[in-house]
């Protein structure tokens, strides 16, 4: 059988240096605000004729835009946002850009005033932590009946915040390489990814409940990494198949649920390392009271 819990101090130290850099990429370099937490126009637009992003962001700066972030999407649009820009002045700015690359196709605009962006960073703050306490419920709720069931539920709330923080960790670094920002899609993106991250967590810790009811082993340490190995395929199945779907998108929708796309890929991967690999071990961790060695031990594989 794979010893998947006996190798768990390699696990956390990969998590561990995710998690750190993560933080320090956070601190150092934040989130980008999108333009729904900042204000300011947003506008994905297309050329017929290819168009280099390096002359089209010194056009932008001749026209006198010259702080406007420039993207390129998966479907080849260019995603340009910019200060508020009234109907007058974005015709302007379109026909310029058409008299200098040609025809221009408009595919989206949109223009958000200061207050609805301070409202809307409020109002989904609230919604993270909301989301976040009612699982932690749930959680406990659904392990009610396993001795310690409180261990279960605090385990998957860090695991979820792993999840979280990695995956904002890494666009945090997208956004200093490819001037990405955070919007409502990168928020979904996340919600989606704490639901994936639920669903292949609870898949692994109601197998290893079923195992303790069942008395397959006196070691903890044996039920959890037996219960690992029986969900392994379903949990890797889950991911194969959200994989698969957000490449697709990528390769065919437009720019405008990209940072959804983006998240969800990315948050898949990372919450499922951290539903087979993390969140079971620091559940064993806890239950062989090694929190100890966790702190002062140096990774290498230990006996099951």
């Amino acid at each position: 059988m794979i010893d998947i819990i006996g190798k768990r101090y390699w696990f956390f130290l990969i998590s561990g240096i995710a998690i750190l850099l993560s933080i320090i990429f956070l601190a150092v370099f934040g989130l980008k605000p999108g333009l729904e937490f900042s204000s300011g126009s947003s506008l994905t637009i297309s050329f017929t004729q290819e168009v280099d992003p390096s002359a089209l962001k010194e056009e932008m700066t001749n026209l006198g835009y010259g702080n406007s972030i420039i993207q390129t999407t998966s479907g080849g649009d260019f995603l340009i946002r910019t200060v508020a820009l009234t109907e007058d002045a974005r015709k302007q700015l379109e026909t310029a850009l058409t008299d200098k690359f040609g025809t221009l196709t408009e595919k989206n605009v949109q223009t958000i005033d200061p207050i609805i962006a301070k409202q809307t960073s409020r109002i989904t703050i609230i919604a993270l932590i909301v989301a976040t306490f009612l699982m932690l419920l749930y959680i406990i709720f659904a392990f009610r009946r396993v001795p310690k069931a409180f261990r279960y539920g605090t385990t998957f709330t860090v695991a979820l915040v792993h999840d979280v923080l990695i995956t904002a960790g890494v666009f945090s670094l997208l956004g200093v390489l490819a001037g990405w920002e955070i919007d409502l899609m990168f928020i979904t993106g996340i919600l989606a990814v704490i639901g994936v991250s639920i669903d292949n967590t609870i898949v692994v810790f109601d197998r290893i409940r079923e195992n303790v009811r069942k008395g397959i082993s006196p070691s903890f340490e044996v039920v959890a990494n037996y219960s690992i190995v029986e969900t392994l395929s379903r949990c890797l199945n889950t991911t194969i198949t959200i994989v698969i779907a957000t490449v697709v998108l990528l390769l065919f929708v437009g720019g405008s649920i990209q940072n959804f796309v983006w998240v969800l890929l990315i948050g898949s991967l990372v919450g499922t390392f951290d539903s087979v690999f993390v969140a079971p071990s620091l559940l064993v961790v806890w239950e062989q009271g090694e929190w100890g060695r966790f702190i002062g031990r140096k990774p290498h594989s230990a006996r099951v």
